[in-house]
C-alpha cells in the first residue's frame, strides 16, 4: 500500500514538472515572460498621429501600436495581455533598463549611442527628417533657411532631430525643447516657435490633423531608422521579435497598417526595409 502511494506521488510530481517545463520559460527573458505569464508591457507614443495615439476612450491606434500588437501576438500574448504605457522620448531607455517596459515601439531611431544601453530589432521602418511650419509661412523652405532671422526650432527632449539641424545646417537657429511633440505643435500654432523638426511620417500626421493651419516642407534631409527597443543581452528573444516583424512585412500586414494609419495624409508609403541581422 505504501509502495503504491509512493508510485502515485512520483507520477503526480513528474506530471507537474512536465507541465511546468512545457508551459513556461525563463521569465527573466522577454520570450520566457510572454510564454509563462501571457502578459507584456509595451511603451508606445500617446501623441503621434498615425504612429501612436491614446484616444479619449482609452484605446490605442497607430502603425507602431499595430507593430506592437503583432509582435506580442507572435510571442503568444493576446491584446488583452498587453499593458500599454507612455513612451516619452526622454524616458525610453530608462523604461527598458528599469524593467518598467518589456518593449518600446515608438518611432525609436536606432543610434550607436542608444545601442550602448539597449538592443534594437529593426529597422522596421525608415523615415526622413523634415520640417513642419505654419501654412502661410514662406520663410522656411528647408533646414538651411533656419539660419537667419532669429528663428526658433522646436523638438522633443532626448531626440536627435533639432540638434542635427543646428549642427549640420543652421548654427544660429534657437532650439526649443518640450516633453512631447504635441507641445511643439501647440507652440507652433501659437507662433512661439517657427518650425518643428522630426521624422516626416510624424509631421504628416500632424499636418493631416490641421491642414488649414500647418504644412510639411517636404524637403527631407536625413534618414531615420526605427527599431523596437528591448533590454540588452536577450539574444533568443531578440531573434523571436525579429521573426515576428519579418512575418508582419511578408504577410502584407505591415503595408496594410501604414495605409490605414497614414495613407490619408498623402504620405508616400515606402517599401519595407531590410532588418539587420
Amino acid at each position: 500500500m505504501v509502495l503504491a502511494h509512493l508510485r502515485a506521488l512520483v507520477v503526480a510530481c513528474s506530471a507537474v514538472l512536465v507541465l511546468a517545463s512545457c508551459s513556461s520559460g525563463d521569465d527573466t527573458t522577454l520570450a520566457g515572460k510572454a510564454d509563462s505569464s501571457g502578459r507584456l508591457t509595451i511603451a508606445v507614443a500617446y501623441d503621434q498621429p498615425g504612429l501612436g495615439v491614446r484616444r479619449l476612450d482609452g484605446s490605442y491606434r497607430g502603425f507602431d501600436v499595430d507593430v506592437a500588437r503583432y509582435v506580442a501576438r507572435e510571442l503568444g500574448v493576446e491584446e488583452s495581455g498587453i499593458t500599454f504605457t507612455e513612451a516619452l522620448p526622454s524616458d525610453r531607455e530608462t523604461l527598458l533598463t528599469s524593467g518598467a517596459a518589456d518593449l518600446v515601439v515608438s518611432s525609436y531611431s536606432i543610434t550607436d549611442k542608444r545601442k550602448e544601453v539597449i538592443d534594437f530589432v529593426g529597422p522596421y521602418f525608415v523615415a526622413g527628417q523634415d520640417l513642419l511650419v505654419r501654412l502661410t509661412d514662406e520663410r522656411i523652405t528647408g533646414p538651411d533657411s533656419l539660419n537667419s532671422g532669429n528663428l526658433k526650432l522646436c523638438s522633443v527632449d532626448n531626440t536627435t532631430s533639432a540638434q542635427y539641424v543646428k549642427d549640420r545646417f543652421a548654427q544660429s537657429v534657437q532650439l526649443v525643447e518640450y516633453p512631447n511633440f504635441s507641445d511643439c505643435v501647440t507652440a507652433l500654432l501659437a507662433e512661439q516657435v517657427d518650425a518643428l523638426s522630426t521624422d516626416d511620417v510624424i509631421l504628416a500626421g500632424y499636418a493631416a490633423q490641421n491642414p488649414e493651419l500647418l504644412r510639411v516642407v517636404n524637403q527631407p534631409f536625413s534618414t531615420e531608422e526605427y527599431g523596437i527597443g528591448m533590454r540588452k543581452g536577450d539574444a533568443d528573444s531578440r531573434a523571436k521579435v525579429a521573426a515576428a516583424v519579418r512575418k508582419m512585412i511578408d504577410s502584407g500586414e505591415w503595408r496594410k497598417s501604414l495605409e490605414t494609419n497614414v495613407g490619408e495624409s498623402g504620405y508616400a508609403i515606402p517599401d519595407p526595409p531590410e532588418l539587420a541581422p
